[in-house]
């Protein structure tokens, strides 16, 4: 494209003081320097055409100028896409449609078929992790979001859609301008089952409801609302039962997940079950991990059965990188490569990460391990896919996303979501007096300190791309304070010595007050780096400490971590007066913090995962996937569902600067269970009993609480409502002690209230599943919990 190469001639030729002087941003250099030369109106032409995002991408298949490929089958948009994919596969020969199984697909040229990169991530905004993206020329950022747990901590459905919707934007964007794909191998909705877990932070969290809603809400935004077509195809991963990457010399390459048929219905799939069946979502990833010995990737019941068959998958199936090399070169779970090929492609694989299924799958066809028409039913599911996409539909510039291009990319409206993301996502933990919010009329002179206090990078964890910019907390803390003495206090946030501490502490003594931001970052918790214990890492506590004792004023500690930490410690100390955690907020976190320290904003978000002391992983193997306690055995059970021991933190936990009252309005106390007369013909012997769902008439049975919430304070904030049931003691030993049913997000003024209508499905939410991995739902007394709220519902079989 030219426009680089004017701006460069203009600059070395062209430019004076007086112009370039009053241009503060590249656009407005180039405009000043345009306008000085040419027309105003062909300056507005040109900026036009840039805005508009220069050269169009060329078609990836179906040129209309292709006279060769132009009226086949397979190009033409008014046959339905079935039929379009039927011809095309009729066309391929066998080493062509193999070439097509990886995630590099080759190119066929004498059909004008582009080779077609499918790796491409989109965790919290447009990343350049796989390389289906690139950064650079007209694309040289885009809107990093906060890491997926902070965004989980506001507990918000429609802000979840809102950054799929905008992440999809400027994928939509990059892939117009030639740049980026158009499949995005995210969200992970992986239950954050064990703190130490690395890849914790990618996560919505321990709870399979949210998990689930988070995973729906954000395909949603992705893939958009048009029918089958999809604007972007996202993919919900890693499928199942995966949340360990390298613990005490186990790594996910070998490890065997044993799992209950009870945990693995309850919790590990249900966030897939929804994002498949709620969310629709155009794809899924197997993990890398066996569960039960069988590695995922190659496991018909897992993925033909349960994804395709019993969710109904409209779309396919991926392996994580290399998961396929992975089961034969580590696992050595078959006996030779093309035995792998040919049990991963006929368990309903359809594309392989990783060079393994081009390697090797012809020659499992030669011998007849595997059949062309397995071949072709894997390249119907991904062709299919890339048509719903559009990529058959010639000229992308006339689709339906085709208008966006560089002007969709880190946009105001977009870098504006970012803050509003952080803002929703960062928890109050500790508030005593209040100390919160700061006054800048009282605080003038400000002690920053902590490894993370002038973090970039840090803030949007990992699986980003290049943010568009960022406000590091000091940058943030600047635009209050009039005064700042800023300190580390450590070199990194392993914080090995305590070099620096004295010039903390003496910051800390001449300050009105102290904010510390420590934490963590990818160093500490990441993609194959599991946590060893729970608390601040090197001598972050100490410093911590020392630095409170000596303040002068208030001392405020800001967290910035993916898993849970023990603060116990801090928690307790009177010298810490508040405590923020801020998870990895995103491009603009520094803002968001420095908004919620002087009451610019006011936190509502709640944690999304239960923090544990350090006592509870000390004897607790990463490698038990049990969720349920087993107390004679010393072992402690998972998440809160389960669990019932001493915490920091319990999930679900959160303060504001304002107060909320709920107040139950209406609900029922006895709703009957429409129970199937042929299963059932005796009332007496079931009423105490937890019938199976599938012999309960479910398809309406809902349960309407309505609830009035009330801002009883004199700030303006935003309640999560966490509404939670508990099943009738004594009648099924073996559930969770509660579990989630609802939440929702309410903004209120000072004094105002709002009645929200709750529905609680009750074959979905109020059910539990036994030990032979049935969904049953308990007759009896059920007892929500809304905040200090208790209600109790009685379920009662209702013989049909």
């Amino acid at each position: 494209m030219m426009f680089p190469y004017i701006y460069i001639y203009i600059y070395k030729h062209c430019s004076t003081p007086s112009i370039t002087s009053q241009a503060t941003t590249p656009f407005t250099f180039y405009f000043a320097i345009m306008a000085s030369i040419f027309s105003p109106l062909t300056t507005i032409f040109f900026f036009l055409i840039v805005l508009w995002g220069g050269e169009a991408r060329d078609p990836f298949a179906c040129d209309p100028k292709n006279a060769a490929t132009r009226g086949l089958p397979f190009c033409k948009t008014s046959l339905a896409i079935a039929e379009r994919v039927k011809d095309l596969i009729g066309r391929l020969t066998v080493e062509e449609k193999v070439s097509l199984l990886v995630n590099n697909a080759a190119a066929v040229p004498r059909l004008g078929i582009k080779g077609y990169e499918w790796w491409s991530e989109a965790l919290h905004g447009v990343s350049n992790v796989g390389p289906g993206t690139k950064f650079g020329g007209q694309f040289p950022a885009a809107t990093s979001f906060p890491q997926v747990i902070t965004t989980a901590a506001s507990f918000n459905a429609s802000l979840w859609e809102a950054i799929g919707q905008a992440a999809s934007d400027e994928a939509r964007a990059m892939y117009n301008g030639g740049t980026g794909g158009l499949t995005y191998w995210s969200p992970n909705v992986n239950i954050f089952r064990d703190p130490r877990w690395g890849r914790g932070q990618e996560t919505p969290g321990e709870d399979p409801l949210v998990a689930g809603k988070y995973a729906a809400s954000y395909v949603r935004g992705l893939q958009g609302s048009d029918g089958d077509r999809l604007k972007v195809a996202a993919c919900c991963k890693h499928f199942t039962a995966y949340d360990l990457d390298n613990w005490n010399g186990v790594d996910r390459f070998h490890f065997n997940a044993e799992v209950s048929k009870q945990d693995m219905e309850e919790t590990f799939n249900v966030p897939f079950r929804m994002c498949v069946k709620e969310g629709n979502v155009a794809s899924v990833m197997c993990s890398y991990n066996q569960v039960n010995g069988v590695p995922t990737c190659a496991d018909p019941v897992l993925l033909n059965t349960t994804v395709r068959g019993l969710w109904g998958l409209n779309g396919y199936i991926v392996s994580d990188c290399d998961s396929v090399g992975v089961f034969y070169n580590s696992q050595h779970y078959t006996s030779t490569p093309e035995e792998a090929a040919a049990d991963a492609i006929k368990a309903g694989l359809d594309l392989d990460c990783g060079p393994f299924l081009a390697q090797h799958t012809n020659n499992a066809v030669k011998k007849g391990l595997l059949s062309e028409a397995d071949v072709n039913g894997a390249l119907a599911n991904t062709l299919t896919v890339q048509m719903r996409l559009g990529m058959y539909d010639g000229e992308p510039s006339g689709h339906p996303y085709g208008n966006l291009g560089p002007r969709d990319v880190c946009s105001p409206s977009h870098q504006h979501l970012a803050l509003e993301a952080a803002t929703q996502g960062i928890v109050l933990l500790k508030n005593k007096g209040p100390s919160l919010p700061l006054s800048t009329r009282t605080y003038r002179t400000l002690a920053v300190i902590g490894p993370n206090s002038n973090a970039t990078v840090t803030m949007i964890g990992n699986y980003a791309g290049i943010a568009c910019g960022y406000t590091s907390p000091l940058q943030g803390i600047g635009k209050y304070a009039k005064t700042i003495i800023h300190e580390m206090g450590c070199a990194n946030v392993a914080c090995r010595d305590n070099k620096q501490f004295r010039r903390a502490i003496n910051a800390a003594q001449q300050a009105d007050a102290t904010v510390l931001v420590m934490g963590l970052d990818q160093s500490i918790e990441a993609e194959t780096v599991d946590r060893a214990g729970l608390l601040l890492p090197g001598h972050q506590q100490d410093l911590v400490s020392k630095v409170a004792s000596a303040s002068k004023g208030p001392t405020i500690l800001v967290i910035m971590s993916g898993g849970p930490v023990d603060i116990s410690f801090a928690k307790n100390d009177p010298r810490i007066e508040g405590i923020l955690w801020a998870g990895y907020p995103g491009e603009a976190g520094g803002a968001a913090i420095a908004d919620i320290l002087f009451g610019t904003s006011n936190p509502g978000g709640k944690v999304p995962m239960t923090w544990y002391p350090e006592g509870y992983v000390e004897k607790l193997a990463m490698t038990n996937m049990a969720m349920r306690s087993r107390k004679s055995k010393g072992y402690p059970g998972r998440t809160y569902r389960f669990y019932s021991g001493p915490v920091v933190y319990p999930f679900g936990y959160g303060l504001s600067y304002t107060n909320f009252v709920e107040t139950l309005a209406s609900a029922p106390k006895v709703v009957s269970i429409p129970v199937d007369g042929h299963r059932h013909k005796n009332t007496s012997n079931i009423a105490n009993k937890a019938i199976k769902v599938t012999h309960a008439r479910c398809a309406k049975l809902s349960v309407s609480l309505h609830v009035d919430v009330k801002n009883v304070g004199s700030r303006y904030g935003t309640h999560t409502l966490l509404v939670f049931s508990a099943p009738p003691p004594g009648k099924a030993h073996w559930a969770p002690h509660k579990q989630l049913v609802a939440f929702h997000k309410v903004h209120l003024p000072p004094k105002a209230q709002q009645r929200l209508q709750i529905n609680i499905h009750v074959c979905k939410l109020l059910s539990v599943v036994d030990t032979s991995g049935t969904r049953r739902i308990p007759m009896g007394s059920h007892t929500l919990h809304i905040a200090h709220l208790k209600h109790s519902l009685t379920l009662h079989p209702l013989i049909l």
